[in-house]
């Protein structure tokens, strides 16, 4: 298990490349010859970026007692 100080950090990593992720896609859609491939596989690491940082957030998250 990962200390908070490495979730925080791991969190950060992932924002960082989901940003850059969001970049790469806004030039790609907007090109007149685009790769329709390339494109869907962008999308889908994206959305796996913003399903790990939800994660990593979650961890964060104290448990409380029922």
């Amino acid at each position: 298990m990962l200390d908070r100080e490495d979730i925080h950090r791991r969190i950060i990593e992932l924002e960082v490349e989901h940003r850059d992720l969001d970049s790469v896609i806004d030039v790609m859609a907007n090109e007149v010859r685009r790769e329709e491939l390339q494109l869907r596989r962008l999308k889908k690491r994206k959305l796996q970026l913003k399903d790990h940082i939800t994660l990593l957030r979650m961890q964060l998250i104290p448990d409380i007692p029922a």
